[in-house]
């Protein structure tokens, strides 16, 4: 694969950027965090009304203070170039994530996301970060590699945590469409009512330090491991 150009400031340079990293057609994309709450968005386990509560809960005390802090928290170590502050970013985050197949996915959909990302938008810091995954020094954490993709290419950081914000309540609105908890509509109503609350976990994202880093969902944590999750649509690639 002939990797594309860097990526060229302008006016929308960002913005596409990141819409790009949250599509579900690029590797790591759509397969984000929200794939491990699939069992929990099934009918028998939640009705339509407590959608909106279990996906708030989600983003205030579950990915927002683990993947969105870790996604700020190394977009600023990236940009400033410094590499240890991101592996140790990244350690933390895989150390947080309680359940072994969450940590495997976490990895898994990173490293997919990191090898289509140094072709798809070429970086030094990109670069940089690959050779730590490369020798382990790092373990490749999708929200680590979102953020070091987005920081190289000159993605602003509270548009980085935002968007990958937005990405992981799309993907757990699709989750509640395939399982049948939710209709078209409804996931689209969902997507909606998210948005202050994602400005609101966003906000705090970027208040926070590598010591606040974490974040639980008891029941969901448990709940994650069970069988009978439906199936993550492929991806491209």
């Amino acid at each position: 694969m002939t990797p594309a150009d860097p990526v060229v400031p302008g006016p929308y340079a960002s913005l596409l950027v990141s819409l790009q990293l949250a599509d579900p057609e690029f590797p790591g994309g759509g397969c984000n965090p929200a794939y491990e709450w699939d069992c929990l968005v099934q009918p028998h386990r939640v009705d339509r009304a407590g959608l909106e509560p279990l996906l708030h809960a989600l983003l205030r005390r579950g990915v927002g203070p683990s993947d969105a802090t870790a996604l700020a928290l190394a977009h600023a170590a990236a940009s400033e170039g410094c590499w240890g502050e991101v592996a140790e970013i990244d350690e933390r985050l895989h150390a947080t994530k309680l359940g072994r197949e969450q940590r495997a996915a976490a990895t898994r959909t990173g490293r997919r996301m990191l090898d289509l990302g140094r072709a798809v938008f070429p970086s030094e810091a990109v670069e940089k970060f690959a050779a730590l995954v490369a020798r382990r020094e790092a373990p490749g954490s999708r929200a680590v590699v979102s953020a070091v993709i987005q920081a190289g290419a000159g993605v602003p950081r509270q548009q980085a945590v935002a968007a990958d914000l937005f990405a992981f309540c799309a993907a757990f609105a699709d989750a509640a469409r395939r399982t049948g908890a939710a209709d078209h509509g409804a996931a689209q109503l969902l997507l909606r009512a998210a948005v202050p609350v994602i400005g609101e976990v966003t906000a705090d994202a970027l208040c926070r330090e590598l010591a606040d880093l974490g974040g639980c969902v008891p029941a969901a944590e448990a709940l994650s491991g069970l069988p009978g999750r439906a199936p993550a649509p492929a991806s491209a690639g």
